[in-house]
């Protein structure tokens, strides 16, 4: 539920998994074998002499000595502008506001997110089966939608859970008059540990 695009960021790992794959594969080649190592330090050699040749074709005054010095510094900030930017899109999409409806002349009404959650705490005062809870919503393609995550007791049924999650989720459609696409966890965690059991196991 955001607009984090997983197929891309798949894509970029495995990119990058092979580079270091193939990275690791060659430094454990030249380590093993002299013949690989002796054309790696030939390869290097040859490298830094074009390298020193490209900076020399395009003198400039001062430190940097090169057009091309001062081109690739400016290379590397964009590259990180770029990273900044690509994480920084990373999960993107939460909202504070589930709901949003305008009346012209009679003015905007909006339902928080922190409204669900209070009532989500309400309707589960007394509930032994639940520890805590967790509403957030999302801005998705389709509108806006509602993540509900439930802690669960130690020896909870998950079943019973679930049928508790039916009964919120149906409760949070009636308080807002209309269906809402609704994610449901159910996870265990230190609370669920050091709590006392629902029932002997």
């Amino acid at each position: 539920m955001s607009r984090t695009n997983r197929a891309l960021n798949r894509i970029l790992l495995a990119l990058a998994g092979l580079v270091l794959l193939a990275a690791g594969a060659a430094t454990a080649a030249a380590g093993i074998q002299p013949d690989i190592a002796a054309a790696w330090t030939a390869t290097a050699s040859a490298l830094g002499e074009q390298a020193r040749s490209l900076l020399g074709s395009a003198p400039l005054a001062g430190t940097a000595r090169s057009w091309w010095a001062v081109a690739g510094v400016a290379g590397l900030l964009l590259a990180a502008g770029f990273s900044i930017a690509w994480l920084a899109s990373q999960g993107g999409g939460r909202t504070p506001r589930l709901a949003r409806d305008s009346d012209g002349d009679a003015g905007t009404t909006v339902v928080e997110t922190g409204l669900i959650a209070a009532a989500v705490k309400q309707a589960l005062d007394g509930n032994r089966l639940v520890l805590g809870t967790s509403v957030t919503a999302w801005e998705t393609r389709g509108g806006t939608g509602l993540r509900l995550q439930l802690q669960a007791r130690q020896g909870a049924s998950p079943r019973e859970i679930a049928d508790t999650a039916d009964e919120l989720v149906r409760g949070i459609d009636a308080l807002l008059g209309h269906p809402l696409p609704v994610v449901v966890r159910i996870i265990s965690g230190t609370r669920t540990r050091v709590a006392a059991p629902d029932r002997a196991r």
